[in-house]
C-alpha cells in the first residue's frame, strides 16, 4: 500500500459543507485510473479547515467509493486527544491506513514529537505513515528522529518533503534516511516538482498532487521509474514544469490544483474553504494556459 502512487485528491467544499458529488467524482477517477492507493484529508485535502463530522463524511465517502483500493486517511490535528478521536474515525469508516503530520501552533519539540507518534501509533489497528512536511507545521524531522520513530509499531512509512534536486544528491538522501530505519518501512516523496528525482533516487513511493487530478500522467511518471527507465520518468515529469513554476509561485500545490479543478469542471467554483480562494484574474488565465498546453488526463 505505501509503494507506487498514492493519489490524493481535493476535497472540494461548499458553504455548508464538503461538495459530496465531486468529492466522490474525483475519487472515482482514481480508481478507473489504478493508482495504488487514495490518501485523502491530507493538505491538498482540507483536512486543517474541516470539522470532525466532516473529516469523517470525507473518510467513508473515499473507502464506499474506492472499491479495492486501499486508502490512507489524515488524521493530524493540534492536539493528541483530537487526532486519537480522528484515529477511531478514520479505522471506523474502514481506512487501509493513517497519515500524520506534527501539527502545531506552539512550536514542538523533538520528545514532544517522538511522544506524539509513540502515543498514536499505540492506538492504531492500521498502518501509520509519517507526515514529514515543515512546510506547514514549521517543524523539521532530523534522521535519528525518522529513525526513533519509524521503529514504533504501525509505522510503516514516512513521506518526505522532497529530495536535492541533483540525482547523486538525492540518492544518497534517500540511502542516509533508508540505513536508519527499519527495511519494512518505505520511504515515499512528494513535493510533485522532485518526484521523478526522488523515485530514481530509490523512494519506494510518491505521495502526489497531481496524481489526484492527473492521475495517468502521475502514473506515467511512476511506472516509468519503477521499471527502471529513469530518464522517461523525468522527461515526463520535465514537461511538467510550467506546472511545478505555478506551485512554486503561489506558494504550493493546493491553490493551483483548486483552481485546475474547476477550470475543468471537475467541481464547481468556489471550492476552497475560505478564507482560501482559488487563482483569479491574470493567475487563472495563465494557468489555463498551462492547462491547454499540457495533456492532462
Amino acid at each position: 500500500m505505501f509503494t507506487g502512487l498514492s493519489a490524493f485528491p481535493l476535497t472540494p467544499v461548499k458553504q455548508d459543507g464538503i461538495d459530496e458529488v465531486a468529492f466522490i467524482r474525483l475519487v472515482e477517477r482514481l480508481v478507473i485510473a489504478g493508482v495504488d492507493s487514495i490518501g485523502v484529508l491530507g493538505s491538498t485535502g482540507n483536512y486543517a479547515y474541516l470539522s470532525r463530522a466532516e473529516r469523517a463524511r470525507a473518510a467513508q465517502l473515499a473507502v464506499d467509493h474506492a472499491g479495492t483500493v486501499p486508502v490512507i486517511i489524515g488524521i493530524s490535528a493540534l492536539r493528541t486527544r483530537d487526532i486519537l478521536t480522528l484515529a477511531e474515525d478514520a479505522q471506523a469508516a474502514g481506512a487501509h491506513g493513517v497519515l500524520l503530520a506534527p501539527m502545531s501552533y506552539q512550536a514542538l519539540s523533538e520528545d514532544e514529537v517522538y511522544g506524539l507518534y509513540e502515543t498514536v501509533s499505540a492506538h492504531l489497528s492500521v498502518p501509520l505513515c509519517v507526515y514529514d512536511n515543515p512546510g506547514t507545521t514549521h517543524f523539521t524531522f532530523t534522521d535519528d528522529l525518522h529513525g526513533r520513530i519509524a521503529a514504533l509499531p504501525k509505522v510503516a512509512s514516512i513521506k518526505i518533503p522532497g529530495v536535492p534536486e541533483t540525482p547523486v544528491a538525492a540518492k544518497e538522501r534517500v540511502k542516509r534516511l533508508k540505513a536508519v530505519i527499519p527495511p519494512h518501512v518505505t520511504v515515499g516523496v512528494s513535493g510533485d516538482a522532485m518526484a521523478a528525482t526522488g523515485l530514481n533516487a530509490g523512494c519506494d513511493a510518491w505521495y502526489s498532487v497531481i496524481g489526484g487530478l492527473f492521475p495517468a500522467t502521475a502514473l506515467a511518471i511512476t511506472r516509468a521509474a519503477q521499471a527502471g527507465e529513469g530518464i522517461q520518468a523525468q522527461r515526463l515529469s520535465d514537461q511538467l514544469r510550467p506546472l511545478w513554476e505555478l506551485f512554486s509561485k503561489h506558494g504550493g500545490s493546493l491553490r493551483v490544483v483548486a483552481s485546475a479543478a474547476e477550470l475543468l469542471r471537475l467541481v464547481d467554483a468556489p471550492c476552497l474553504p475560505l478564507p482560501l480562494k482559488a487563482l483569479e484574474d491574470e493567475d487563472r488565465r495563465m494557468l489555463a494556459t498551462v492547462l491547454d498546453e499540457l495533456t492532462p488526463s
